[in-house]
């Protein structure tokens, strides 16, 4: 064992926040499938249910926020040679210059 505790690591900000973007992008269908199941807890029968009509436009506005959500986080991504060289070189942990030996 060595005296030394062991360096923190470090990933680049700009492939960390990558990676969050992509896992933002993997999560969007578990989110819009939460979400429509929502209509199913309305109440069903009797005075408080609620019109099949309001469950059609809830689904049509999630769908839709669901699309605007998809183009926001797709407008975040690398496009192009900057998507290439992201994918041909993985993000390597980097050590800070105070860190250095």
């Amino acid at each position: 064992m060595s005296g030394r505790p062991a360096e923190p690591l470090y990933l680049q900000r700009r492939s960390y926040r990558m990676r969050r973007v992509i896992d933002a992008c993997r999560l969007l269908p578990f989110l819009g499938g939460l979400l429509w199941l929502i209509p199913l807890l309305w109440p069903q029968g009797g005075e408080a249910a609620f019109p099949t009509s309001r469950a059609v436009l809830y689904m049509f506005g999630v769908w839709a926020v669901l699309i605007a959500l998809g183009a926001l986080i797709s407008s975040w991504l690398p496009r192009g040679e900057e998507a290439e060289d992201s994918a041909a070189s993985p993000a390597a942990p980097v050590r800070r210059a105070e860190d250095a030996p």
